[in-house]
């Protein structure tokens, strides 16, 4: 594992999937003249829009979105994560799908989310994402790759669940994704402090790229994509307009982290 920046890219997608794969590559480009060498691109970043539209249009948006990412890796030689997209699955439901692609176009690793959205709140908005959606019956694996560590996958409302992210430090993770379309309502209170505590008991690298404003109807988006460091330190926000958060991903660094605090040698419970 070297030295290297990594970036978490911000998007305001929308239900135009040819808009929204426009506004993606603009913002890898970004993140490329930048530096960035591993790119993530956060849940939903090929189509945000209605349920119905959503599983009436999912070959289209899973045949593009793959080929989309493959493209992409290649023409800029990096690492990319798709944070999530659907992939049919039967007749009327998709997997949310979290797909990282090498810089030759080669598929690294999949991930079906397996915590699904299903929450009535306060703000009078409900989603019911297993209407749609059918579960992962799979953790997630750890990709190890020489370059930029061991990656482990997760996407969105995983965050809320720390087992699925124990479970990949057991299995050796330096950096934990979490992409993620997290509502306005509980991301002004929850996101920023989930990711540090991710972050922390792990310590590990989080980088959570992210969805920002409004996408269609009532549907908002809290945004603040970030890179938490080990420690807890953000090291990078996008803020709540559409951008990059790019940051240095610093092997020294986590293993300075791991010495001061030894939590993960320290488990007795496993």
């Amino acid at each position: 594992m070297k030295c290297y920046l990594a970036a978490a890219i911000q998007m305001t997608s929308s239900p135009d999937l040819e808009k929204n794969l426009v506004q993606a590559e603009e913002l890898i480009d970004l993140a490329v003249r930048r530096g960035a060498e591993l790119i993530s691109l956060p849940e939903n970043f090929s189509f945000l829009g209605t349920e119905e539209d959503k599983i009436t249009h999912a070959d289209a948006i899973a045949e593009q979105s793959e080929q989309f990412l493959k493209t992409m890796a290649q023409r800029f030689q990096v690492t990319i994560l798709g944070g999530g997209f659907p992939v049919p699955v039967g007749s009327s439901k998709v997997y949310n799908t979290a797909l990282l692609i090498g810089s030759s176009g080669n598929e690294l690793a999949r991930y079906h989310k397996a915590h699904l959205f299903d929450v009535n709140l306060p703000d009078g908005n409900t989603y019911r994402e297993s209407e749609t959606v059918k579960a992962g019956t799979e953790l997630p694996k750890v990709y190890s790759s020489p370059e930029f560590g061991n990656l482990g996958l997760s996407v969105c409302y995983d965050v809320r669940f720390s087992e699925l992210y124990r479970h990949l430090s057991q299995n050796g993770a330096d950096v934990l994704f979490v992409p993620a379309a997290f509502t306005a309502y509980t991301g002004k209170d929850h996101w920023q402090v989930l990711l540090q505590a991710r972050a922390i008991e792990n310590t590990c690298y989080v980088i959570a790229p992210a969805q920002t404003g409004r996408h269609y109807a009532m549907r908002y988006t809290h945004g603040h994509a970030m890179i938490v460091d080990p420690w807890g330190v953000i090291l990078a926000d996008a803020g709540d307009t559409p951008g990059v958060a790019i940051a240095e991903i610093d092997p020294d660094r986590l293993q300075q982290v791991r010495q001061q605090m030894p939590c993960l040698e320290h488990r007795v419970f496993v």
